[in-house]
Order: C-alpha cells, then sequence, then structure tokens
C-alpha cells in the first residue's frame, strides 16, 4: 500500500516522507516536484491555486503512484492532500493510507516564517488553511501532530501503518 505524506505548507511533509520511504524501502515522490512552472510562479507570487490549477498536477501525481504500483514498489507521496476530492483522485491510483501531520495555523507561519529556499511563501499560509478539509471517518488515514521531534513523528507512523 502506497502512502501520501498529507498538510498544509511548511507541516514537514517532505522530510517525514523522505525518512518513511528511507524505513520502509520505498520509493519517495516529491509531489512539489511535480506542480507545472505556471503554479509554481503564482505560488511563489503569492497567488493561491484554484481547483482547476490542482487538478492537473493531482492527476500527474495519481499517474506516479499508478505506475510505480504497476512496477510492484511501494511509494511514499508528499503531496498537500487538502480537500476531500484531491484525496479520492490520488486514491484512484490504487490502496492508500493517508498520513496527515497536524498543526495550528501559528506553528505554520512560525515555521514558514523560518523557511528559505523554497517557492510557498509564507502569506499563502492562510489559503492553505481555508482550502482544507480534515480527512474523515470514511477515509484511511492516520493522524500525528507535528509537535513532537522528526523522528517521533516517524516512529508514531511506522507504529500505526496497516499490516
Amino acid at each position: 500500500m502506497n502512502l501520501v505524506i498529507m498538510g498544509v505548507c511548511g507541516s514537514g511533509k517532505s522530510t517525514i516522507g523522505k525518512l518513511l520511504a528511507d524505513e520502509l524501502g520505498a520509493r519517495f515522490i516529491e509531489g512539489d516536484s511535480f506542480h507545472s512552472p505556471e503554479s509554481v510562479k503564482r505560488m511563489s507570487t503569492g497567488i493561491p491555486l484554484t481547483d482547476a490549477d490542482r487538478q492537473p498536477w493531482l492527476e500527474r501525481l495519481r499517474d506516479e503512484l499508478s505506475a510505480t504500483s504497476a512496477q510492484g514498489t511501494r511509494a511514499v507521496l508528499s503531496c498537500s492532500a487538502l480537500k476531500k476530492s484531491y484525496r479520492q483522485t490520488l486514491a484512484s491510483s490504487g490502496p492508500l493510507t493517508f498520513v496527515y501531520l497536524q498543526a495550528d495555523r501559528a506553528e505554520i507561519e512560525r515555521r514558514m516564517s523560518l523557511r528559505q529556499d523554497h517557492f510557498m511563501v509564507a502569506t499563502l499560509v492562510a489559503s492553505q488553511f481555508e482550502t482544507l478539509q480534515e480527512p474523515g471517518a470514511d477515509e484511511t488515514c492516520i493522524r500525528v501532530s507535528v509537535l513532537q521531534s522528526v523522528p517521533q513523528i516517524v516512529q508514531e507512523i511506522l507504529e500505526k501503518l496497516p499490516e
């Protein structure tokens, strides 16, 4: 089963995803690298993406997950997956477990103020929280607070993974 590490910007998706992929012997897929140049430009200038902007990106990620599964390889994808409809697009690739890195807005604003060398600007934090639809009971999801060390987060996820 593939994993999608989800959450708002600055929650640690890439860091956690890379470490989990290493632990699981899985392929790590950096969702940000699948954004179109136009979307990266929009975000870097503080313009939130629309659902229409995100759909081709989500489809590329879905296809990448499908291709990885077809090769018999396990994948860990970092992807915000903020809305249920986005998660449904990704889930059409096959069995997935979502790992939701939970954080409050104050913590994310603090982290984003320290972040350098990334196209996502801190002014987009508000739009991320406005877009976020937390996973419901009908979705296969592991919830983990980011208010602990990275090794603790990884360990908690590994302990909660379905067999």
